[in-house]
């Protein structure tokens, strides 16, 4: 059994992350960290989990009890984190914010599994990718790798809810979200940051830019993307170039319909769509911002490395009614 300790255990990501590890068959949480929440039981705050675990929260820290810890912090509090405590070599990271996430003076590797499938597996420490930066990487990035578009991509994203966090603010109370639809970070989004990142890595002869549009959108869960750019390959040469670059993916797959936010909801799976308008390229992108977005992938990632099937614990149904 791989024997986990949660950091963050209180928020969105760390509430589906034990309910995903719960059910997972070769997992064992050893703890579940929350200062706040110390000594309550899990199951108070994420109530979603009655019956299914007697597991508390606790503000003790033992990391010769475990294999691996996964930090569901807030933004920048990963690093000052790994400045305050030394975690044993033994025991792997992954962490679901953004503070590793772009090479430098650390030894995280990037957690996208249809492009880092191999380093992943041989990773200590792991930076999961974000939620919007999965989306559009994976609307876009196979059609970039064969060398087919031409000039700037343009993308718009819309976002439910959960992905601005469990901390209540004034554009996530229920009153001002429900029934509207507001832009934010209107072309420099964080994740622009890791999305270039790999875009260079694959396609390093690529010179276009890519303007992203984020939305809140009025629902509690998923993220849809749409991005389109200028090309001129035939429909179903650019069909071929996305199955083939999926034809290993565990969880993205590639349809022949234009697809909607519910075959994902609930679920780790992406599914991706692509069509041509006269000399556009039309990528579509749909995932759960909270599953493959965030503990999903990152629980994707844990199986990558401790060697197990990428698939275990994460047959997951979609909630399309």
């Amino acid at each position: 059994m791989i024997r986990i300790g949660i950091f963050g255990a209180a928020g969105y990501t760390g509430g589906e992350l034990i309910r995903l590890l719960l059910n997972h068959p070769e997992a064992e949480i050893a703890f579940a960290h929350s200062e706040s929440n110390a000594g309550n039981l899990v199951s108070d705050v994420h109530e979603g989990l009655v019956g299914e675990t007697s597991l508390c929260f606790t503000d003790l820290i033992s990391f010769e009890a475990v294999d691996v810890v996964f930090f569901c912090f807030g933004h920048g509090k990963s690093a000052a984190f790994l400045q305050e405590h030394s975690i044993p070599e033994g025991v792997k990271i992954i962490d679901l914010a953004q503070d590793f996430r772009i090479a430098g003076a650390h030894d995280f590797i990037y957690g996208l599994p249809e492009t880092h499938r191999e380093q992943i597996a041989t990773a200590q420490h792991l930076a999961n990718p974000g939620c919007f930066a999965t989306c559009i990487q994976l609307a876009v990035l196979p059609a970039l790798k064969a060398g087919i578009i031409a000039g700037d991509i343009h993308i718009n994203g819309i976002t439910g809810s959960t992905g601005a966090g469990q901390k209540p603010g004034a554009t996530t109370h229920f009153s001002w979200r429900n029934d509207n639809i507001s832009v934010y970070k209107t072309f420099n989004h964080q994740h622009l940051l890791e999305i270039n990142q790999t875009v260079h890595e694959l396609q390093p002869e690529y010179d276009g830019r890519l303007f992203f549009i984020p939305q809140r959108g009025c629902f509690s869960r998923g993220i849809f993307v749409t991005a389109y750019a200028q090309c001129t390959t035939p429909l179903e040469d650019i069909q071929q170039i996305y199955t083939d670059y999926y034809c290993d993916a565990a969880f993205t797959h590639v349809v022949r319909k234009s697809p909607d936010l519910k075959q994902v909801t609930g679920t780790n799976k992406a599914v991706v769509y692509v069509e041509r308008h006269e000399d556009q390229l039309l990528m579509i992108c749909c995932i759960d911002n909270l599953l493959k977005g965030a503990v999903g992938q990152a629980v994707q990632n844990m199986n990558l490395m401790f060697g197990l099937d990428e698939n275990t614990g994460l047959r997951l149904k979609a909630t399309a009614f």
